[in-house]
């Protein structure tokens, strides 16, 4: 069940990043809430949304790259306005939203239109 990985995850978040070449158990609980992302996408996103926002780039890369490039990927119109917002409020999660990738549903040419102007106006606003 998503409630119990969301939980389980919560437990060890927001830890410490294992050293290099050691299994990192927060990559792997985040993994394991990714696996709901397609079915559940509202409890996914709120998890993307609380550890997002966290100041530390390795969680934030986790993030990116387990989570919200796939919530983007499956669930596009619903997930991409609330990062965008929240980007534009957080700079952190703004740093988490530039690490992702394009798949699926982003690749089309309209939403990927959004995520570059998305990017452009970050990037502004970080400098």
């Amino acid at each position: 069940m998503v409630a119990d990985a969301i939980e389980r995850a919560n437990r060890i978040l927001p830890g410490v990043a294992a050293p290099d070449g050691e299994i990192d158990p927060r990559w792997q609980a985040i993994i394991a809430v990714a696996e709901y992302l397609e079915s559940d996408p509202e409890p996914v996103w709120e998890f993307v949304a609380q550890w997002g926002v966290y100041p530390d780039s390795d969680l934030q890369s986790s993030i990116a790259t387990c989570i919200l490039e796939h919530l983007y990927e499956h669930h596009f119109d619903l997930v991409f306005p609330r990062a965008a917002e929240l980007a534009r409020a957080n700079a952190n999660f703004a740093n988490t939203v530039r690490l992702c990738w394009s798949f699926g549903q982003a690749e089309a040419p309209r939403r990927q239109q959004a995520l570059k102007a998305l990017l452009a106006e970050l990037d502004t606003h970080a400098g």
